[in-house]
This record gives C-alpha cells, structure tokens and sequence, in this order.
C-alpha cells in the first residue's frame, strides 16, 4: 500500500492530463545510480544491448521502481495493482549523435486504439546527470493525443518541444502516446536512458484520493479542455456527459460539429469529438451514424504503418468513437446492437468502444461474448480487450476468454489473456484459465498468463516478495547474454503451486528449494539444483515452468505452510 503522502495532488495530475508527463526523483544516494550506471556500461560493452533482459541482468534497477515517490505517481496515474511489462529497453545516445526524428512507440506487439483514457505509460529513468547539450529524451507537451504533427523531422516541425533534463535518478513518466525522441548529443558524454512500460489492471474504482483532489481546473492554455475534463472525470469517477447534458447552441450545432470530426485540422476533429459527447443521449443517433461512416472510409487507413503507429494502427480509432465513450452509459444500447451489424469495420468500433467505458458497459458481456466467435480477427481482438477492461461477472466470460486463448491470430490471444488476467484480479479461479498459456509460443502471451496467476497470491498471501508482486523480481542465470535466463520470480501459495503442476505436468516442471540464500543469490538456477518432489510443496519451495524458448522461465515461489 502506497502512503498518501506520495501520491500525486491535483494539479500534478491535471498538468498530466495535459502535457502528458511528470518528473519524478528517486532520491536514492547518488552511489545507487553511479552503480547502475557503470554496470550498464560493463553490460554494454561485453554483452551488448541486453533488451528485455535489462533488468534481470542489472537487478538494482528494480529499487528505482521501488521508491515511495515512482510507486505514489505509478499509482495514482494507473491504479494500486499496475503492472511492469516485460518489454524494457537501455537507449544509449552517444557523443556527436543526430537524434532522432519525432515518434510514437508502438504497444508491443499489439495494435490498441491510442484512447484518451490513457491505461499505459511509460517512465524514462537517468542513472547520471543528464544536461540539455547530452541529447536527453524531448517530448512534444499537449501532443500525445495527435496522430499527427507538423513535421516528424525536428528541424522542420512547430510544435513547442521540451528538453528532459535532470539529476541522476531522474524519473520521467509519460503518457504512452506522447511524441517523443532522443535529441542530439552535442557533448562529449554518453547519455543512458532506461525506458520501461506499465499498464492499468484495473478501471478506476473510486474518486482519487491523496493531496487534495477535488476538481480538475481548467487553464487558459489549454486547447482541449473538454477532453482535459472528460479523462479528469474518468480518474476521478464522474459520470461524464450523462449527468452535464451540454446545450446545442453551447458548442454550436450537430450538423456543425459532425462535419467537424473530418475537419483537415485535427485540433477542431479533438474539440468537435467532445463537444458533441458533452451534449449527451440526444446525439447518439447522428453520432452512431458517424461511426459507421468512419469506420468505413478509416479502416484500411488506420493500421497502415505511420509515425504515430510504427507497426499499424487499430480500424477502431475514430473520432466518433471518442465522442461516444464522452455520452457514456447512454450510447451503449446502441453500440451493442452495432456489435451485430453488416459490417466488420463497424462491429470491431463498437467493441472497441464499449470496453473504452468499462464498467458502463457491463450489459454489453452477453453481446460481446458472442463477437468472440466473429470471423474478423480485429472484432474478436477488440471484443477480447473490451471485456477485460469492463471485468463483469466472471461466470460467462473466463470460458468463453478461455476458448479464445487459443485463437489462431496472436493478437486475439494476447488481448484474451491480458482480459484473463485483469479479470484474475476479483477471482482465485483463473489458474486453470491461464495455466495452458504459459507455453504459448509468444513471450508476452507468456507473460500475461503468469501475471494473471499472481491474483491468487493477490487474494490469499500474506507475504512479500521484492515489494510489489506486479513488479516482480527478476535475476539472470548466468553472466552470459547468449544463455542469459530471465526468470519471473513469483510468490504463490503452495495450492494453487501445485494446481498447475497437476495441469502442466511433472515433466515441464521442476521444484527447488527455498531457503535464505535464494533470496539473496543472483545466479540462483542452476540445472544441477533440482530438488525435493512436488508432494513436498508445504515446506516451501520455487517451482519452475521453462517454456519453449528458454530464454524466459516463470519461477514460482511457494509459501511456507500454503
């Protein structure tokens, strides 16, 4: 449980909202952070760019995360049960370097709708100083809910960017969606930044609570203020249009503002999104209209490969859609009976936006447990994602995600088992559900499988292990990068330890036992230590599941007595 007195106050997160990042100090000695630096660099220069493995090979890294400060902000901006992706990376900008050109990351292997709702982020950690002239990592403030800018090539672009400098144990923390690059590094130094991502598991569940948080106020420079309210009022748990009922003539009329949503500006696109959401039930009919005829004209378009969407983008991310998810609770019969529609372009823009208003949604399971069976591969991915975010009964839907877990389309299946394990979060029944998953020949499919079986450690541990168990402590087999291990250490009780053992069988696993010395020793695997049987799991012990590619193992650790 974080202190309160970490959290983030009212107008850090307001200045969130709008500018789309927040600095923060992991005020450890400065030794902590010259120590990772110089492991970086003996990393680096035997065993090059780790990737993934950066933090299992440089474990420290974990305390930067681990400070009262990162977690405070971390949680208030994606809830107390966050998760660390696995997806990690050390970015080196050396001395005499260009920079790069203005850019979005792609969601790892995945193609989700940039909403506005912001469920990721990332954090850029500094382990030196890092000044203007060394190339720090720039961002474009207020931009991260643009698809476009003027120019992706700095030199030409207008857009007022900003420098992220700072001290060593300078942590950044920015909206996943932001523009952003590395600059130019005109010093003589090499500048290191270490990015890594995390998720919400959870929508928001009560009003946000902390150093004074009351309302979002407005200011004079912001250009989308309706928007800057409408993710204000989803952190903080209001209920959106269906209780503001925003005049016509306030905003100008419906036919204007329609057209305004394929205005050549994406500015007047934004404001005239919320405009139209802020006028509530009565313009779901033209907005519904809307949808459809964007989805139609947007679909090809839309996952094309851009800057803003390195790998393609999503058919579902529309304007209409956005202005939809800002009606609320009003629009969802509508969407539901448009998940049943001719058109595959409509359908999965319906799926995708009643998971976009969560628990708002909850009467749309029945109607999207059916669209898991869709012959379109994006209905049954946004149908996936959509119901791991609403997070209903769980009666229907961890059958029916079970089902599709095994979908063909690895997207379907990521989606399938991320919803499997943000569900896994309210119930000590999805070990069954996900423990077939763990050998999924994806590793993030891997990875979601194994977090979804930390939410019965979640519900039943009364023990910690490396602080958080979304964290998770990782350590390496061995100081070689070509064999190099990475183990996901989690602590579960010895019941549902021994609930996958009977699902995945004793020749994929093996039980080592647990003392002091395993806790504390980073090259603690090593084939020649296999131990006790499986019968003797009471008295503690690490049971490991390695999947087919060994460079990745989960590790579970059993409670003593469990």
């Amino acid at each position: 449980m974080v202190d309160k007195a970490y959290l983030l106050n009212a107008e850090e997160i307001r200045d969130f909202i709008v500018n789309g990042y927040i600095q923060i100090q992991a005020d450890f000695p400065t030794n902590l952070h010259e120590h990772i630096y110089q492991q970086i660099e003996d990393v680096l220069a035997k065993e090059g760019n780790p990737g993934n493995n950066l933090l299992p090979r440089i474990p420290e890294i974990q305390r930067v995360f681990e400070h009262p400060k990162v977690c405070g902000a971390l949680t208030s901006l994606l809830g107390p049960e966050y998760l660390m992706h696995p997806h990690r990376y050390c970015h080196l900008n050396s001395s005499g370097s260009d920079g790069q050109t203005w850019h979005k990351d792609d969601y790892v292997f995945d193609q989700k709708v940039r909403h506005h709702r912001f469920r990721w982020v990332m954090a850029f950690y500094y382990p030196q100083d890092v000044t203007e002239d060394m190339g720090p990592t720039g961002v474009l403030p207020g931009k991260q809910y643009y698809n476009t800018v003027s120019d992706t090539n700095p030199a030409q672009s207008t857009e007022r960017a900003e420098a992220l400098c700072g001290k060593a144990g300078t942590v950044t923390i920015v909206n996943f969606d932001s523009w952003h690059r590395a600059t130019a590094n005109r010093s003589d130094k090499k500048r290191y930044m270490l990015k890594f991502q995390f998720t919400r598991m959870g929508e928001p569940s009560q009003p946000l609570q902390g150093n004074g948080h009351t309302n979002c106020q407005s200011a004079d420079d912001d250009r989308h203020q309706g928007l800057s309210r409408h993710v204000w009022n989803w952190l903080s748990q209001s209920n959106g249009a269906d209780s503001m009922h925003v005049p016509s003539d306030k905003n100008g009329s419906v036919s204007q503002l329609i057209a305004g949503l394929r205005d050549t500006d994406e500015s007047v696109r934004l404001n005239s999104a919320y405009a139209l959401g802020g006028m509530g039930e009565s313009v779901v009919p033209a907005l519904m209209q809307a949808l459809r005829d964007e989805a139609e004209v947007l679909a090809e378009k839309n996952v094309t490969k851009t800057a803003a969407n390195p790998q393609g983008g999503n058919p579902a991310d529309l304007y209409s859609a956005q202005a939809l998810t800002e009606v609320g609770q009003s629009s969802v019969p509508s969407l539901i009976s448009a998940l049943g529609g001719a058109s595959w372009p409509t359908r999965a823009a319906a799926a995708d936006t009643l998971g976009n208003l969560g628990k708002l949604a909850k009467e749309a399971v029945p109607a999207l447990i059916r669209v898991l069976r869709d012959e379109s591969s994006w209905v049954r991915r946004n149908a996936a994602e959509a119901l791991g975010t609403i997070a209903g009964s769980t009666e229907d839907i961890v059958p029916a995600l079970m089902q599709v877990s095994t979908d063909s389309e690895m997207l379907v299946r990521l989606n399938a088992v991320m919803a499997l394990a943000k569900i896994g979060q309210s119930t000590n029944d999805i070990v069954p559900a996900l423990a077939g998953r763990l050998s999924d020949e994806d590793r993030y499919v891997r990875y979601y499988a194994a977090s979804g079986v930390t939410a019965d450690w979640n519900a039943r541990s009364t023990k910690r292990f490396m602080g958080r168990p979304s964290d998770l402590a990782l350590v390496p087999h061995n100081n070689s990068r070509e064999s190099l291990l990475t183990i996901t250490h989690l602590l579960l009780p010895a019941t549902t330890v021994a609930s996958l053992h009977r699902k995945l069988g004793g020749c994929l696993a093996c039980l080592y036992p647990l003392n002091s010395s395993i806790l504390q020793d980073n090259n603690l695997i090593r084939s020649t230590e296999c131990g006790p049987a499986m019968g003797d799991n009471k008295a503690g012990g690490m049971l490991c599941f390695k999947d087919a590619i060994p460079q990745h193992s989960f590790c579970f650790y059993v409670e003593r007595g469990g």
